[in-house]
């Protein structure tokens, strides 16, 4: 009986330690896996946001990573393909110039323009937390930055970029399904 009890005592150590491996690597190495993001993605949101997705996928992993050194590897990794996948779900589908294209007038662009707008707009309206709503309108329509908005909501600058992120992909989402856009 006293062995299975050590061992239990071993395991939950273990289990302790493997949490505090992965947030210690992670918090201590943040601005170099920051600026790994930032030499794939274009701004440091992106980047942000692509180092708290690599953090989420690597966290039931956790019990796993037992030493500083494979923590890093795996978050190095991590960081890195989340980041060229982002990169590759953004590649701008190009459209072929012809005369069909060149003689639409402004009337229509201005009307398409118009027309997702309004989608975008019913969707933030719909699907998103009244939180979220907020968050996208300073960020997107008054240009705040991330702490002037943690600031104006009394939140923490990652709770706001999280938010933003997740707002954005729900837009993201829930636009491709209503103009049936499929990856």
């Amino acid at each position: 009986m006293l062995h299975s009890a050590t061992s239990f005592v071993y395991i939950i150590e273990r289990l302790r330690m493997s949490d505090k491996t992965l947030t210690t690597v992670f918090t201590r190495l943040r601005r170099k896996f920051l600026n790994m993001a930032m030499a794939i993605l274009p701004n440091e949101e992106d980047a942000a946001d692509a180092l708290q997705d690599a953090f989420c996928k690597l966290w039931p992993r956790r019990d796993t990573i037992n030493d500083e050194v494979k923590a890093e590897a795996l978050t190095s990794v991590t960081v890195r393909n989340i980041c060229i996948d982002r990169t590759r779900k953004r590649t701008l589908h190009t459209v072929p110039l012809n005369e069909e294209h060149d003689t639409i007038d402004s009337g229509t662009v201005y009307k398409e323009r118009e027309e997702k707008y309004n989608a975008v707009k019913a969707i933030i309206d719909k699907e998103l937390t009244e939180q979220q709503r907020k968050i996208i309108e300073l960020k997107e329509f008054e240009n705040l930055d991330t702490e002037e908005i943690a600031r104006q909501l009394q939140m923490t600058e990652s709770a706001v970029r999280m938010n933003l992120s997740r707002a954005r992909n729900k837009i993201r989402e829930c636009y491709r399904k209503e103009v049936g856009y499929e990856e």
